[in-house]
């Protein structure tokens, strides 16, 4: 066809555009069975817990996208997701299936007080995995130092077991790691040097309270950007005052009862801080003055330590009473009696 006016060409080619807007996009893929490797793995694990009320929806015939604590992707089909929780009924070992898995992201065992047994190397296979959750399980054994060849975790939790041994410094050299937790075990030994040292993050999640734990902290803590450090309750020993700091993110720190041995009149706190214990250790000096100019501050717990001199008054002190300042060698002044 030859067009012979201008007009008309134009209005061709404008309705052409149109056309062209207004079509529909290309749907996204959605997939519902997942890769027939994942499922053959899936299946496999269920097998290994028997007829488990959590797995009920687990059958061959049945989608395994569409399976309860199942997460595909949906654009390849490939299982990156697993979580099981809260099963009293559910009872053995980690299955040594979830090698499997490869393309797994997210792997959550929680409440689950009949899982027992080692942590298998099988988890260790799950090079994409960034985030590791087997917490309030009977989960015994070592904190396995193959963990630390899980490049991608951002996250691990293998907290209310009962792991014991020693903490493997492999796990501070995970360059994306920037959360631990591995309180409520039974630890012992001391936090490896240059622990967590190498994190990027600004926001360093690290949990290790009630285990056995011994020793100082490492020196290169004090370089390290916490938000949220729990060491209560172990038998660590020293100087902490490096954890404190103008400009430092810290805004939850828990020392309490260990051992530390520090001067704490001339800390300066990070201005962000909103809880404080460091009760029940061996901390000398007096409390500093800027404790009381700390708007967000609304726990602070010095008791059973042997500071001296005046409790700082005003601003938001009238918020803490008797209990965060009791049994001190000669600490005076409100809430405990004058100086």
């Amino acid at each position: 066809m030859r067009i012979h006016s201008p007009a008309l060409l134009v209005l061709l080619l404008c309705s052409l555009l149109a056309g062209a807007a207004n079509a529909e996009p290309s749907p996204e893929p959605t997939y519902k069975d997942c890769h027939p490797g994942d499922k053959a793995a899936l299946l496999a694990f269920k097998a290994a817990f028997g007829e488990a009320y959590d797995f009920a929806s687990w059958t061959p015939n049945n989608p395994c996208c569409d399976w309860y604590d199942v997460t595909c992707d949906r654009f390849t089909g490939r299982v990156i997701g697993l979580a099981i929780f809260q099963d009293a009924n559910l009872t053995g070992t980690i299955p040594t299936a979830l090698a499997g898995l490869p393309h797994l992201e997210d792997l959550t065992l929680r409440h689950l007080p009949g899982l027992s047994g080692p942590i298998p190397p099988a988890i260790g296979k799950l090079s994409n995995l960034s985030s590791l959750r087997i917490s309030w399980t009977a989960a015994s054994g070592p904190v396995p130092s193959f963990l630390g060849a899980l490049k991608k975790l951002n996250f691990l939790d293998l907290s209310f077991n009962s792991l014991s041994g020693a903490i493997p410094a492999s796990l501070g050299t995970i360059p994306n790691l920037s959360g631990i937790n591995l309180s409520r075990n039974r630890l012992t030994g001391a936090i490896p040097p240059m622990f967590l040292s190498k994190s990027p993050h600004q926001d360093v999640y690290l949990w290790l309270s009630h285990n056995n734990l011994t020793g100082p902290i490492p020196a290169d803590f004090a370089a390290v950007n916490f938000t949220h450090l729990d060491l209560s309750r172990n038998d660590l020993t020293g100087d902490a005052s490096g954890l404190f700091g103008r400009g430092k993110e810290l805004q939850y720190i828990d020392l309490s009862r260990n051992a530390f041995d520090f001067d704490l009149s001339g800390l300066v706190l990070p201005e962000r801080l909103y809880f404080v214990d460091v009760s029940h250790n061996a901390i000398d000096g007096s409390i500093p003055a800027q404790v009381a100019s700390m708007s967000n501050l609304n726990f602070f717990n010095v008791s059973y330590n042997r500071l001296c001199g005046p409790v700082p008054a005003g601003g938001n002190m009238a918020g803490f009473d008797l209990y965060n300042f009791q049994h001190n060698k000669c600490l005076c002044g409100a809430p405990l009696p004058s100086c």
